[in-house]
């Protein structure tokens, strides 16, 4: 497992907490619910929201942007957006609904090790 990269401490997060890690230039979310951790891309899917900056309810991530959610597990989407059924009409012209890219994640000691590869979500 070559390409795993110290991105925290667990010592950084409390359980229910999610940060925003910038690793090589690219953006990850990470987040602790309970004693597991999870790894993602830190922007919304649908159009871009800082997620960091989200609710966090157990595994499901809630973008500010729109209200687009998203399972920390796998990274499928729960909701879209919150936008009226016009809105998301017309969304769905310019752009699909995608799945928030969620990357694994390992504890080596108090050290959050993540891998740079994507984790396949199932459609």
């Amino acid at each position: 497992m070559q390409d795993l990269k110290e991105v925290a401490n667990v010592n950084d997060f409390q359980p229910g907490t999610m940060k925003m890690i910038e690793v090589e230039g690219h953006e990850y979310l990470i987040a602790r619910v309970a004693d597991q951790y999870y790894a993602a891309d830190a922007h919304c899917p649908h159009m871009g929201g800082n997620l960091w900056r989200g609710k966090l309810e157990g595994t499901i991530i809630t973008c500010p942007r729109h209200g687009s959610q998203f399972d920390l597990k796998d990274g499928h989407v729960i909701r879209w957006t919150t936008w009226s059924s016009a809105l998301v009409a017309i969304d769905q012209l310019r752009s699909r609904k995608r799945p928030l890219t969620i990357y694994p994640v390992m504890i080596e000691g108090d050290k959050i090790l993540l891998r740079g590869s994507k984790v396949p979500v199932a459609d």
